[in-house]
């Protein structure tokens, strides 16, 4: 039990990183990209959080980013491996064309994260951890408090430049 929770926190601990590197990469604290994500960054700077965490926040909310893609290409090498994954990055690139957005950060995330996940799923692994992880690493930025994890989000934003 205790070596499932360890590697479930390191799953997500892998997950947290993966997907805020590739929006932070992406740029998604620059400005709301896509509608919504304004008006979620500026609400949250109201609360006391940061605009550019807020931005993206919203921009998570928003469209398909690198968290959903992360989450979703585990779901996908939970159940077919690597081609599981790489249809769940083909599902996150429709849902972006959906949503109009400009970027690719949740396709990125989905592929990057779907070679990740199986190359830990051969070190022994099991995918599932990385669904559990992702959900724990969403719930960080988006469910626990959004004035902390605004400010956590700027201050990676001004340590990549």
């Amino acid at each position: 039990m205790l070596e499932d929770l360890a590697q479930i926190f390191i799953a997500a601990v892998i997950s947290w990183i993966l997907f805020i590197s590739v929006d932070i990469l992406f740029k998604l604290p620059l400005k709301g990209g896509v509608s919504g994500a304004t008006g979620i960054g500026k609400a949250i700077e109201g609360a006391g959080g940061s605009l550019s965490g807020g931005f993206m926040m919203g921009n998570i909310v928003s469209s398909p980013d690198a968290s959903a893609g992360t989450l979703l290409a585990a779901c996908g090498v939970y159940i077919a491996g690597i081609p599981g994954g790489l249809f769940a990055a083909l599902l996150v690139y429709i849902g972006n064309r959906i949503c109009y957005d400009k970027g690719y950060a949740g396709t990125t995330g989905a592929v990057l994260a779907t070679f990740v996940i199986f190359a830990f799923t051969l070190a022994g692994f099991p995918a599932e951890y990385f669904i559990a992880g992702m959900v724990i690493a969403i719930l960080t930025i988006q469910g626990l408090s959004h004035v902390h994890a605004s400010r956590l989000i700027a201050t990676l934003w001004r340590w990549r430049s």
